[in-house]
C-alpha cells in the first residue's frame, strides 16, 4: 500500500508540475483559438476544464516524456567500438645492458565501451602501451603487450598482443670515424672543401654482438646544404649526424656515441689558368693543309679540385678537319676534365683556313723511351733505334718553323721485360696544324735489367 501511495503521489506532483507549466497555457491557447468558432469549441473548453481531463491529459504526457528520456538515456549509454591505430610501444628494460630484438614499434588497439567512456579515453594523455622486460634476462621470451588506462569501464583489445622478443647482452667496440660529404652539387661551382677537420676519429658502437659485425664503417654525414656562407674561409657545423653502414652500404641499427659531432670545414677555391689548344681530328682536302687556327681565346682559368688541375697542362678542344676544304669558323663547347668544377669562358669560336700542302723532312730526332720499368734499361741495336727522321706535311710557312726541339718520337715499353724487341714509334708535335710522319716505322730495341 505504501508503494502504491508513493507512486500516487509522485504522478499527482508530476501533473501539478505539468499542469502548470505545458497544460495551462495551452488551455488559455485553445480557448482564445476556439472563442472564435461556434459551440463546439465551447465543449472542448467545458471537456478541458474538468478536473479528470486535465489529469488524464498530464498523465499522457507524463509517460510520452518518460519513454523519450529513456529511450535517449539508453542510445547515449549503450556501447560501441573505436579502433585507435599505430600507438607507439613503450619498452621498459635496462638499455645499458641489453638489446631487444622482435617488438613491434607500434600496435593497433580497440576500444570498447559508452560514447561517453571512449570520448574521456581517447582525451585522456594517461594512456600508454607498455612492454615490461625488467625481470627478464638475455634470451628468447614470449611477452604480453598491456594497454594502460584509467577508465575503468573501457575495454579493450591490443593488436598484436603478444610478441616473441630476443634479449641481448650489449657489448661494445671502439671504430675509426670518416666522413661523406652530401650534396656537393649545393656548393659554389668555383668552391672546393679542402680540408675537414672534426672533434674526434674514434667513436664507440653499442649494441648486440652480431650487430657490431655487420658494422664496416662509421661515417659523419656533412651536408653541403648547411653551409651558409658561400665563400673562401673556414665554416663550423653543428650537430652534424653520424651512421654506420654495413659493406652493401645498408645502415645498421646501433648506438653510437657520441651521436652527433661538430665539423669544421675549409673551403677555398684553387685555380689554374690553362692554354687553349685546339686539336683537329681527320685530314683535309688533297693538296690542302691548315694554314691557321685562330681561336676567340687562347687560355681559359680553371677551378677545382687541386690534385687534379696539378695534372692538367692545357684544356683540348677537338674539331673535324676530315675532307675540309675550304676555310671554316667552328662554335665549340669546352668540355671540363676529370676534377674540373667550373671555367672561366665555356664557348670559343675557331677560324681556320687551309693553303696549299707542303712536305719536308727533319732528321736526327732521339727517340724517347716511356713506360718502362725502373729496373730495366735500354740499349738499341743499330743507330736507327735511337734516333730517326720524320717527315712533316703543312703549310710552307709553317713547317719551315718547326725545329728540332719541337717534335718527339717515341716508343711506349708498357708491359715489356728483359729480351729483344721490335716497336712501332710514334710522334707528337708541338704544332697540331703540322702532320707529322715517322720515316721509320719500327726500330728494334734490347731491354736489360740494370
Amino acid at each position: 500500500m505504501k508503494i502504491i501511495k508513493m507512486f500516487k503521489n509522485l504522478f499527482q506532483n508530476i501533473g501539478k508540475i505539468i499542469d502548470k507549466s505545458i497544460i495551462l497555457p495551452i488551455t488559455k491557447l485553445v480557448v482564445k483559438i476556439t472563442s472564435r468558432f461556434d459551440k463546439s469549441g465551447k465543449r472542448l473548453e467545458n471537456w478541458l476544464s474538468k478536473t479528470n481531463s486535465l489529469l488524464f491529459v498530464s498523465l499522457f504526457l507524463a509517460i510520452v516524456i518518460f519513454i523519450v528520456i529513456d529511450q535517449k538515456i539508453l542510445i547515449f549509454a549503450s556501447n560501441s567500438a573505436e579502433v585507435i591505430k599505430n600507438q607507439p610501444v613503450e619498452v621498459i628494460y635496462n638499455e645499458e645492458s641489453y638489446v631487444v630484438e622482435g617488438l613491434p614499434e607500434t600496435v593497433d588497439i580497440t576500444l570498447i565501451g559508452s560514447k561517453t567512456d571512449l570520448y574521456i579515453a581517447k582525451q585522456s594523455s594517461s594512456h600508454k602501451v607498455t612492454v615490461d622486460l625488467s625481470r627478464l634476462k638475455p634470451g628468447t621470451h614470449r611477452v604480453s603487450i598491456e594497454y594502460n588506462q584509467n577508465a575503468g569501464s573501457i575495454e579493450y583489445m591490443v593488436n598484436p598482443s603478444v610478441a616473441t622478443v630476443i634479449i641481448h647482452q650489449k657489448v661494445s667496440e671502439t671504430r675509426t670515424l670518416s666522413v661523406d660529404l652530401l650534396n656537393q652539387d649545393e656548393l659554389d661551382s668555383k668552391l672546393v672543401i679542402e680540408n675537414i677537420d672534426y672533434d674526434t676519429d674514434k667513436v664507440v658502437i653499442k649494441g648486440a654482438e652480431h650487430q657490431l659485425k655487420q658494422v664496416a664503417e662509421v661515417k659523419a654525414l656533412v651536408d653541403v646544404k648547411n653551409v651558409v656562407s658561400q665563400e673562401v674561409g673556414t665554416q663550423k657545423l653543428k650537430d652534424v649526424p653520424l651512421r654506420a653502414y654495413d659493406v652493401d652500404g645498408n645502415i645498421v641499427d646501433v648506438e653510437i656515441v657520441p651521436e652527433k659531432i661538430d665539423v669544421e670545414l675549409k673551403i677555398g677555391s684553387p685555380s689554374k689558368e690553362l692554354p687553349i689548344k685546339i686539336i683537329p681530328k681527320g685530314e683535309v682536302s688533297f693538296g690542302q693543309a691548315i694554314s691557321t687556327m685562330n681561336s676567340s681565346e687562347t687560355k681559359v682559368t680553371v677551378y677545382g679540385d687541386p690534385t687534379a688541375l696539378a695534372r692538367l697542362k692545357y684544356i683540348p678542344v677537338e674539331i673535324d678537319v676530315n675532307n675540309l676544304k675550304e676555310n671554316k669558323e667552328y662554335k665549340k663547347e669546352l668540355t671540363k676534365p676529370v676534377g674540373v668544377k667550373s671555367l672561366s669562358i665555356n664557348s670559343i669560336t675557331i677560324n681556320v683556313t687551309l693553303d696549299t700542302v707542303s712536305s719536308k723532312d727533319l732528321e736526327n730526332v732521339n727517340i724517347e723511351y716511356r713506360n718502362l720499368g725502373s729496373s730495366y734499361t735500354v740499349q738499341g741495336t743499330s743507330e736507327t733505334a735511337t734516333k730517326i727522321s720524320v717527315n712533316l706535311k703543312g703549310v710552307k710557312s709553317v713547317i719551315d718553323s718547326v725545329k728540332l726541339d719541337d717534335v718527339t718520337a717515341y716508343i711506349d715499353l708498357n708491359g715489356y721485360g728483359e729480351g729483344e724487341y721490335e716497336v712501332d714509334v710514334k710522334v707528337d708535335g708541338t704544332d697540331s696544324k703540322v702532320h707529322y710522319t715517322p720515316k721509320t716505322k719500327k726500330v728494334k730495341i734490347r731491354i736489360v735489367k740494370k
